[in-house]
């Protein structure tokens, strides 16, 4: 059992005192309680060791030592060194093994730390590890920080139950005044228990196999005298000091001193001692500040989990998050206002330097004065010195009064050396236990994390299979008798009514859905139709459910690879990672690089179209400006006509329409630009970029006033649906659906405006790295993905205007990807440019075959008259 008494400072007000208490470990709750006298029944109080840490400081005096628990330090005192030791060795292990045994924790979400907390915890940390590893390589092996301590049995264990109570200086001062009625119940067991227990072993407790006195009496009673209430423990550590003095191995001391023959020599190895032991007693001081630092640091985050973990409910949870967001809230105010001071400070410092300078100068001038003295001093000294008629007496003398006091200083440095060696291994032990339970910990916080976000995303998808069942619902309510319509729409109007944003808000959210994605395009579409609505509501869930289905499998991974990525070159493993779409964070450097592996430009060029576009007026100009308020509406940094990228894209395409004369300009070029600008930022970039599109991408003629080539793909895209979709195709033909009327668009601006933003840019990444191919495989990949829905309609009108918004259905990009690149079967880019070839000579006969009966028409009108 670990039990023993303990005295524990107690303050009151300005008084502080010291209790003698009568401590008794529970390993059953992982608490400290402490009584009065061993005999008590009921403890004054306890110390909750779970979630506390403790400590031993030098300068609090010898068996002094904390515990420190998130709501109150108690400072305790033992009755030697190595009683103290023994305790805070328990302690350590007992606290390991509760915190061990709790294998189970709650299925709560754990609280995630703030990040800047995170990185200043694991900087302290390892910098406090380091330095303990290089200074302690000889004492630390494994996790044996500290050499078990031997039991004091004097002071520790049951048979001290036996030993009468340290006494105080009255018999008042023990008695705790805060538990009043603790004190008389205690009081009157004791003296109805005394009548039936004291015949027996003359305790409440049966002791009788310690009842033997111990083998030195004199060194107990010497350990009791000697406790630091009475006053009388100096003379005993004097004695010891100078023990240890006749035992060190310095040289100077009285043996070694004996054999140096100049007294002076003495005093000069004496005072070289006293340095280096201060410099080392420094260094063990700034040692002891760290660990400090690292162990409060340390403990500050394992209490924060632990409460969180603890919590008993959402709310409380809840609320311990909105705790911590005021704090970083204060925090930051806090540092704004330390920010401030600090120019001040800075200002201050600017003049006090100047001040400073000043003064130097005054002081330079001061010193060249006194440079006279000085010699004057100097010559006076020297005749003070021949004078002397026994300098050797007077050296010899000058030691013997500074000889004791340098060695008793050497003593104390000595002493506070190895006090401080201690502590700094008991401190490295405390760090490496308290470190290990916080990892468990973090390990137990990132798998309630993802399970959480599991939970999250199963969630977001049963929200939005039951929108999707309401607004079905909603579509079939002429059938519907009037009570189930009625419910119908009032469950639509409660739907329509939820806002995510207040949702997040309210609710543990591990990825919220913004309003706006990294490039300013709308997450969610803002419909006006209320039909539409809830449809957009749906999006926003599947799109939540997505982002947290693919952040810790797909995403994260994915990161990681294009982070080692160094200096890009041409690979087939890099159109891998290209196809799998760009991060945010690398997609400018790669669109840069793909832009100048194709176009090489003069420095001067861009400017020099500038400065042409400003003093000739180009015949595009006017449907430039008609264009510039249709571009990309649903993007905030367009949508406004005072928007600041509005002048640079419109710089960008007078600039194209000179660059291209045969070209100018084509509906449809301003929102390839805008796209560009939007990623790569730089207008010449943009400008250069649209260039790589229209003159090394799309075919020629593509973008021409017949528009030719595209029509010729619209109709290799036909070929290509009837080979890859046949069931589809048949289904369109069945009910005379012209599919280039939805296509046309797609492949004229790169399904600019047809898909959500984040697969949009993942077509484009790939799209500009090989070209027009990519469109095809996508636009086969789309009809694939709502095949099956496409084919469940059966009315010409309705497939139309499900095609009209069906693309900004598909949320998952991930799966789209695979149908583009995987399922379906691949086509060599020859193909693709034979049937182009093909196509296009049949559409050019087409058209000259038209010319020719126009040409027919206008002359028999001509023929007969008017």
């Amino acid at each position: 059992k670990l039990c023993g008494y303990l005295n524990k400072l107690g303050i009151k007000g300005p008084i502080k005192t010291w209790k003698s208490r009568w401590f008794f470990y529970d390993e059953n709750k992982c608490h400290l309680l402490y009584y009065r006298t061993a005999q008590d029944i009921n403890p004054l109080g306890f110390i909750d060791l779970s979630s506390a840490n403790f400590d031993c400081k030098v300068e609090n005096g010898e068996g002094v030592f904390e515990i420190r628990t998130p709501s109150r330090v108690f400072t305790l005192k033992a009755i030697s060194k190595q009683a103290m030791m023994y305790w805070l060795q328990q302690l350590q292990m007992r606290r390991w093994e509760f915190c061990n045994a709790q294998s189970r924790f709650p299925s709560i979400v754990a609280l995630k730390l703030h990040e800047g907390a995170k990185v200043q915890w694991n900087s302290v940390f390892l910098t406090c590890f380091c330095v303990l590893v290089c200074f302690y390589t000889d004492v630390v092996d494994n996790e044996d920080f500290l050499p078990p301590v031997k039991t004091p049995t004097e002071a520790v264990g049951l048979k001290a139950a036996s030993l009468p109570a340290p006494q105080t200086s009255t018999a008042l001062q023990n008695i705790s005044l805060k538990h009043p009625w603790t004190e008389i119940q205690n009081t009157v067991y004791n003296i109805c228990g005394s009548k039936q227990l004291w015949g027996n072993n003359g305790s409440i407790f049966s002791f009788s196999e310690f009842q033997e006195h111990p083998e030195n009496p004199d060194e107990e009673q010497e350990a009791e005298e000697g406790t630091p209430e009475d006053g009388r423990m100096e003379p005993r550590l004097n004695w010891v000091r100078k023990a240890r003095w006749m035992n060190s191995g310095f040289p100077g001391f009285p043996e070694e001193l004996s054999r140096e023959r100049n007294p002076m020599d003495k005093v000069s190895v004496l005072q070289q001692q006293i340095l280096t032991l201060t410099e080392e007693v420094k260094s063990q001081k700034e040692l002891v500040k760290l660990l400090h630092k690292a162990l409060e640091a340390a403990q500050q985050e394992k209490r924060v989990s632990s409460m969180y973990l603890t919590a008993a409910g959402d709310k409380d949870r809840l609320e311990l998050v909105r705790h911590k967001v005021r704090q970083i809230a204060d925090l930051t105010s806090r540092l704004e206002a330390l920010e401030q001071e600090k120019k001040e400070l800075e200002q201050i410092l600017t003049l006090k330097d100047r001040h400073i300078q000043e003064l130097k100068e005054h002081v330079q001038l001061l010193m060249e004065k006194n440079h006279a003295k000085q010699e004057v001093i100097m010559a006076l000294t020297e005749q003070k010195a021949r004078e002397l008629s026994d300098p050797l007496q007077e050296a010899n003398t000058i030691t013997a009064e500074t000889l004791y006091k340098q060695q008793e200083e050497i003593e104390h440095l000595k002493d506070d050396i190895d006090a401080y060696k201690t502590q700094n291994q008991f401190l490295n032990s405390e760090i490496h236990q308290v470190t290990r339970l916080w990892t468990s910990v973090a390990e137990n916080e990132k798998a309630l994390l993802m399970k959480c976000a599991c939970l999250q995303a199963r969630n977001c998808q049963m929200e939005s299979k039951y929108l999707t069942v309401l607004r079905k619902l909603q579509e079939a309510v002429p059938g519907l008798p009037s009570s189930h319509a009625e419910l119908v729409r009032n469950l639509i109007q409660e739907a329509l009514q939820w806002d995510v944003k207040e949702e997040a808000e309210q609710d543990f959210n591990l990825n919220a859905v913004s309003e706006y994605d990294e490039y300013g395009f709308m997450t969610v579409p803002d419909y006006e139709v209320e039909d539409w609505k809830l449809l957009a509501k749906i999006q926003a869930l599947e799109i939540k459910s997505n982002n947290l289905r693919s952040q810790q499998v797909v995403e994260k991974p994915l990161r990681d690879r294009w982070n080692s990525v160094g200096e890009l070159s041409p690979s087939a493993e890099l159109k891998s990672l290209i196809r799998s779409g760009i991060p945010v964070e690398h997609r400018q450097r790669v669109w840069r690089w793909i832009v100048s592996q194709h176009c090489s430009h003069l420095p001067d060029q861009y400017q020099r179209l500038l400065r042409q576009s400003k003093s000739t007026e180009h015949p595009a100009c006017r449907q430039i400006e008609l264009d510039l308020p249709r571009t990309l509406t649903n993007n905030k940094h367009f949508s406004s006509p005072t928007s600041q990228l509005i002048p640079k894209l419109r710089r960008v395409l007078l600039a194209f329409s000179w660059h291209n004369p045969a070209i100018g300009y084509c509906q449809g070029l301003n929102r390839l630009a805008a796209v560009a600008l939007l990623v790569l930022e730089d207008e010449e970039s943009a400008f250069w970029c649209l260039v790589h599109i229209v003159e090394n991408l799309m075919p020629a003629d593509y973008y021409s006033d017949t528009l030719i080539t595209s029509q010729v793909d619209q109709r290799v895209f036909k070929d290509f649906l009837s080979d890859k979709l046949p069931r589809l195709m048949a289904h369109f033909e069945q009910y005379g659906i012209d599919v280039s009327l939805i296509t046309f668009n797609w492949f004229l601006v790169a399904f600019v405006d047809s898909l959500v933003s984040d697969i949009l840019l993942r077509v484009w990444d790939a799209f500009l790295y090989e070209g027009t191919k990519v469109i095809f495989r996508y636009a086969l990949a789309i009809f694939k993905y709502n095949e099956e829905e496409i084919l469940r309609i059966h009315d010409s009108v309705e497939i139309y205007q499900y095609l009209r918004f069906f693309t900004r259905m598909i949320m998952d990009g991930r799966k789209l990807m695979n149908i583009a690149f995987n399922d379906l079967n691949p086509f060599p880019m020859k193909l693709l440019r034979n049937r182009r070839s093909m196509h296009r000579e049949e559409l050019e006969a087409e058209l000259c075959e038209l010319e020719q009966i126009k040409a027919a028409y206008v002359k028999e009108r001509a023929e007969q008259g008017p």
